[in-house]
């Protein structure tokens, strides 16, 4: 970057808490609070954070902290198949099918978790 080039408005915390409050109330960008950030420049944080897998990072490093804290070891030696059947809504449309076992329609999601139920 040139010296001369705009630095930022923010800090990176606040962007953070304003892309956690997204997340935790589920409401549109532009529904954010006067006292956050404005919607532009958290949105604009947030894609560069997924852009350079900054949430996979984190969650990766939380898993490992969460094992050793546990007394295991920081990698899974072990891992457990889950899957599940998300209930399907009008859009979703031909990707829905019907789940004999369950009896309800909708789509199949497949994950893979550690023995102690963190997400690989």
């Amino acid at each position: 970057m040139r010296e001369d080039a705009p630095q930022r408005e923010h800090p990176l915390r606040e962007l953070f808490n304003a892309l956690r409050y997204i997340v935790r109330c589920g409401c549109q960008w532009r529904m954010m609070p006067d006292d956050l950030p404005s919607w532009q420049n958290v949105y604009q944080q947030a894609q560069r954070w997924m852009k350079a897998r900054c949430f996979e990072a984190m969650a990766h490093d939380l898993r490992e902290l969460s094992r050793l804290a546990k007394g295991r070891k920081a990698q899974p030696t072990a891992a457990i198949m889950d899957g599940r059947t998300l209930q399907s809504s009008p859009e979703s449309g031909g990707r829905a099918d019907y789940d004999g076992y369950k009896r309800r329609k909708g789509s199949k999601v497949h994950i893979a978790v550690d023995t102690l139920g963190h997400l690989l």
